[in-house]
């Protein structure tokens, strides 16, 4: 009787201090357990007394308590057996495990599964998280969650300005540099949506502004001669409408799903200027709406449903150029940045097309205003600006698109191609030509689907020869309106099939977007500098001063005692 109390409150302390290590077996085990144990003691005492220890022994079997701890998360769990023995457990890992740092260290495949979700929305992780089939498994995830607060703050809050000069290269700032590293897996292929990037939405404007251009092409007089048909200009708006949905459609469910990566890409000093762009496109396909669909006159709602948004993230974007704070005009410009101007020239064109003629005037000077600034930034190459790079890029073709847009803005408002819309004009063909006696700098670049964008601004330029053609009908005038547009609609040509070899044929269209994964702070560990030889002597004398003065009053109280 002693021996099963004995063994009783061995049990109890077992099943309190240690319950990850005691498996509990059912009454009628125990049961036959017991009546063993009893047959067997009466044969000899020193056998009864060994027969509680093989009891526990049946009753559970033999488990090594080791502790695995991770490198990561800093989390340990218990070694304990799963019901699957062949399944891989594999611990959690928060954003701060790094592609390049830990890529040889990783368990194998399933390490990485979880990366993807420090982008996802607040509201789709949480779903996630209460689809998990156990209790157990909820308080795990809990306690996970509040030991990576602290990992994922440079996920959830906005990046510096700075830190993606710092972090990033190139002229649209899409190149991770050596030194840097990022909070995804390199050697790993993103979800789709997440590297589905803002900057789509250039392919819509290339094609939206064709539309303008063979609009202009099949009814100018100025081109009469040509005999152009407007069924082109009816296929490529339908080209161009089909796209903007599919893009539409497409980075909508990236906001719904990866809402993360969509503010990362609005605080991005190139792509914010993308975000433009849809509203620039809508507004080109009202412009060059064929002949055969455009009614007498277009409601004036098409102009406030498609420049009212534009209005407001103007109104926040020249704000922090205006405010001097990090985001600063001079910090942040770049070519890009005249997607955020042209614009209200593209809305000024189509308000006098609405009869809103004062409205278009508002955002005529509104635009001019801030062109001429962005224009004398970017002109000086001021040293805070960092965006652009010696050699040439095809995004230097973005200077010649607002001061055509602006030549042709004055001349539908004033229903003149006057004095004012040919000082634009030639501006912006100066800025073209000189572009142009370069086109050796801008080969050997890596084709980007942000190449699109810089399709329209010579789209525009070939319109706004047209309508200077118009006005001054010439031999020259006609030729020159002739072979811009002839060279706009070629490079459109050769963008759109080299798009779809890199779509269906080589798989390359859409590679991870580095730039969106960078992180908050550079977490490189930074070398300590070398102390010179009179720091070296600084610190040996105050050494030998504590010691001088510790034995002093070692010395003080050895003759007190």
């Amino acid at each position: 009787m002693q021996i099963e109390e004995l063994f009783h409150t061995l049990k109890l302390l077992q099943q309190k201090y240690l319950p990850h290590l005691y498996k509990v077996l059912p009454e009628d085990e125990e049961e036959e357990g017991v009546i063993k144990m009893e047959d067997n003691k009466l044969t000899s005492s020193k056998k009864g007394l060994q027969k509680p220890v093989k009891l526990r022994e049946l009753k559970r079997p033999q488990r090594s308590f080791n502790r695995q701890v991770s490198l990561e998360t800093g989390f340990s769990v218990l070694g304990v057996e799963s019901k699957a023995k062949d399944e891989k457990k594999v611990l959690w890992r928060s954003g701060r495990s790094f592609g390049g740092f830990d890529s040889a260290n990783r368990v194998g495949a399933e390490a990485r599964k979880g990366d993807f979700n420090i982008f996802r929305t607040k509201s789709t992780l949480s779903k996630q998280n209460s689809l998990l089939p156990t209790r157990k498994e909820k308080e795990m995830e809990t306690q996970r969650a509040e030991g990576a607060t602290g990992l994922n703050e440079p996920v959830n809050k906005s990046v510096p300005v700075g830190r993606y000069f710092d972090a990033l290269r190139g002229p649209e700032l899409d190149q991770v540099k050596d030194s840097e590293d990022i909070l995804l897996p390199k050697d790993e292929i993103w979800p789709f949506l997440l590297r589905f990037p803002i900057n789509c939405f250039g392919i819509c404007l290339g094609l939206s502004s064709q539309a303008v251009l063979w609009r202009a092409l099949s009814t100018s007089p100025a081109t009469k001669f040509l005999h152009v048909t407007p069924f082109i200009n009816l296929s490529l708006w339908l080209l161009a409408l089909a796209t903007l949905i599919s893009v539409s459609v497409t980075y909508l469910l990236k906001c719904i799903h990866y809402f993360e990566a969509v503010k990362r890409e609005y605080f991005h000093p190139v792509r914010v200027n993308f975000f433009f762009a849809p509203w620039v496109v809508c507004m080109f396909l009202a412009i060059g709406l064929p002949p055969m669909l455009e009614p007498a006159k277009l409601h004036p709602a098409i102009w406030c449903a498609f420049m009212g948004p534009y209005f407001f993230l103007e109104l926040k974007i020249y704000g922090q150029w205006l405010s001097g704070g990090k985001r600063r005009l001079c910090k942040v410009a770049n070519p890009s940045s005249h997607l955020s101007v042209v614009g209200n020239f593209v809305g000024a064109i189509l308000a006098s097309k609405v009869g809103w003629i004062e409205a278009a005037k508002f955002l005529w000077s509104i635009g001019f205003a801030h062109y001429i600034v962005v224009f004398v930034t970017l002109y000086q190459r001021l040293p805070t600006s960092e965006a652009l790079p010696k050699e040439l890029h095809p995004v230097y073709s973005m200077f010649i698109a607002a001061p055509s847009a602006a030549s042709i803005a004055w001349g539908s408002i004033y229903s003149e191609f006057d004095g004012c819309s040919r000082t634009c004009f030639f501006i912006a063909l100066f800025l073209y030509i000189s572009l142009v006696v370069r086109i050796n700098f801008f080969t050997g670049f890596r084709f980007s689907v942000a190449w699109w964008s810089y399709t329209f601004p010579m789209t525009t330029a070939s319109v706004a020869t047209i309508k200077y053609a118009e006005q001054v009908p010439s031999v020259l005038s006609k030729g020159l309106a002739l072979c811009l547009s002839f060279m706009s609609s070629t490079m459109v040509s050769v963008l759109f099939v080299s798009t779809l070899l890199h779509a269906f044929f080589w798989n390359t269209l859409f590679p991870n977007d580095l730039a969106i994964a960078i992180t908050k702070k550079r977490l490189v560990k930074e070398k300590k500098p070398f102390k010179k030889a009179y720091d070296i002597k600084r610190w040996t004398k105050q050494a030998l001063t504590k010691n001088n003065s510790g034995d002093k009053e070692f010395n003080g109280e050895n003759k007190v005692v």
